[in-house]
């Protein structure tokens, strides 16, 4: 028996050495160059090197060659099925599904209480304003005061916040940039489709015998149904900690406890988590003016979003007298219809133009991402116009819930591809980036509709909404300077710059590769020849674009 196991051992490190050797001939082609791209195809491997990476060029010298640590757990090859990126397609949709379902319920908690607003601020006798707060956190149940309410609300909302946060970021880890662009197009529709649904359902429960409080026990329900479900269905998929645990195992089955993965070589500490998880989104929203622009672009459309669940019911409830709240929701479907024509338009432009550019030329550049967002930038405000003066009772409601179409388009579209350009941009930085995003886009939806109702009772709703369009109409310029200008800003980004270099030693990293192949990729000094060098060391496919982490 000892023998036995010593043979199992000796077979298991067998195996794992195996991983980490550097096979003799080595044969590599870049499916992609985007980890260099600057947008020019005659310099797409050296400028953003020669910008970020600080070396000095070594002509034909080669650097010495560390001896490459045996015990460092990694992928098997690029083929490896623990390998997020080669989870089964079925199964991505399946947890892509399962992601958007629970996004979608989290945001439905969002504005499935503003139909309630009047009926509560009513009983629990205080201010509307007050009971509005309620439409930027979550529900609960079972309240006996507005305290409680909100004060509960506050504290779910907190939780609740999870999946508009690392979602993106998650899918980042295990689609490749066509595919992810449609994954996300689905994960935005249920961010949008689900505070539309909101009002609308909230509307008809409030109405009917169930009253206000079944608004929190449906969405209880149907959150725990998605929870457990996400619990079941969607594996981890962040590649460090898979190989930690991959490690883990490997320890108790061989025995050999020097076994070790790239994230067990440091452990970071309270303050570098700090730093990591709480200053960086917060330097990079203040230092990368691509991710502070977008960012505002993206909370304004998600404000205006918001503010409407306060402005509909002006509109259809006050103005043209539609009494039954749940009728009064009922306008919102032009919303709805506007965000899947938004996310047909999207998947569209995603397998047509931008799937024949990166088959021609091998990458796309981020700014591809921006060509629906600056088509949207003009529907919004075309649709508030007409939202707005055609709100008159004496004129039809069907133009004005039309006028739903192209706001809800214009809002998906932004807000998606404004979401994928920050991440093709920050790859490595991608759930920080996310995360200062969802901050402040996050405020921005929750203040709103704490002075929509005053802001559409004084101005009226045809000026109210105006005043949205003229703003909107100013946001405009932001896709088009970065469409022509971005990957000049790019150039000049700080974090850009570390995430060339981060993003090659960590696809090196998961490659297999050794310290020789890292050696020359960082310092490359605008030599096509040592491009070409670097291709041949390693036999098979590095696609650098679609390493996300």
């Amino acid at each position: 028996m000892a023998v036995a196991n010593q043979a199992h051992t000796d077979d298991m490190g067998s195996r794992h050495a195996r991983t980490n050797e550097v096979p003799q001939s080595l044969d590599v082609t870049l499916h992609s160059k985007s980890l260099f791209s600057t947008g020019d195809p005659e310099n797409d491997a050296e400028r953003d090197l020669e910008d970020g990476a600080n070396v000095q060029p070594m002509g034909d010298e080669k650097p010495d060659v560390p001896k490459k640590d045996p015990n460092l757990v990694e992928f098997d090859g690029p083929d490896d099925p623990e390998n997020p990126h080669n989870m089964l397609y079925w199964k991505k949709w399946v947890v892509t599904m399962t992601l958007s379902f629970m996004t979608m319920w989290v945001t439905f908690a969002s504005s499935v209480f503003s139909t309630a607003t009047l009926v509560t601020a009513k009983e629990f006798n205080v201010s509307t304003e007050i009971m509005t707060l309620g439409t930027s956190l979550i529900p609960v149940a079972v309240a006996q005061n507005v305290e409680t309410i909100l004060v509960c609300r506050f504290f779910i909302g907190v939780f609740g916040c999870s999946p508009l946060a690392v979602i993106g970021g998650a899918m980042a880890d295990f689609w490749n940039p066509v595919d992810r662009a449609v994954a996300i197009a689905m994960f935005s529709s249920a961010t949008f489709i689900g505070p539309v649904l909101g009002p609308i359902v909230g509307g008809f429960i409030t109405d009917s015998y169930l009253g206000w409080r079944w608004t929190a026990w449906i969405t209880l329900i149907a959150s725990a149904a998605f929870g457990l479900a996400a619990v079941v269905i969607v594996p981890e998929t962040y590649a460090p900690l898979i190989l930690q645990k991959r490690a883990q195992h490997l320890r108790r089955q061989t025995g050999n406890w020097a076994l070790h993965s790239m994230l067990d070589e440091h452990r970071p500490t309270a303050s570098e988590i700090v730093s990591k998880y709480i200053l960086r989104p917060i330097q990079m929203l203040f230092l990368e003016p691509i991710l502070l622009l977008i960012t505002l672009y993206l909370a304004l459309v998600y404000g205006i979003l918001y503010l409407f669940f306060e402005a509909y019911p002006v509109s259809f409830h006050e103005v043209r007298g539609w009494k039954h709240l749940g009728v009064a929701g009922l306008p919102f479907l032009g919303i709805m219809i506007g965000v899947y024509c938004g996310v047909a338009f999207i998947i569209w432009q995603t397998k047509t133009r931008f799937a024949r550019k990166l088959e021609k030329h091998g990458r796309v550049v981020p700014e591809e991402r921006l060509v629906p967002m600056i088509v949207a930038s003009f529907m919004l405000p075309a649709g508030l116009f007409w939202f707005g003066w055609t709100s008159s009772r004496h004129v039809s409601w069907v133009p004005q819930v039309i006028a739903g179409i192209p706001i809800g388009m214009g809002i998906l579209v932004i807000f998606m591809q404004g979401l994928n350009y920050i991440i093709d941009v920050y790859m490595m930085f991608a759930n920080s980036a996310i995360a200062a995003n969802t901050l402040i886009r996050s405020s921005f939806g929750g203040a709103f509709p704490l002075f929509a109702v005053q802001m559409y009772h004084k101005l009226g709703v045809d000026w109210a909404s105006s005043l949205l369009g003229f703003i909107t109409v100013a946001m405009i310029p932001i896709p088009i300077v970065f469409y022509f200008y971005g990957k000049r800003i790019r150039a000049m980004s700080r974090r850009r710059r570390k995430n060339v270099v981060k993003r090659a030693h960590d696809a090196g990293v998961a490659l297999g590769m050794n310290s020789l192949a890292l050696g020359w990729l960082t310092t490359l000094d605008g030599s096509r020849e040592k491009l070409q060098d670097f291709q041949q060391l390693r036999g098979s496919t590095c696609s650098i674009f679609e390493y996300q982490r």
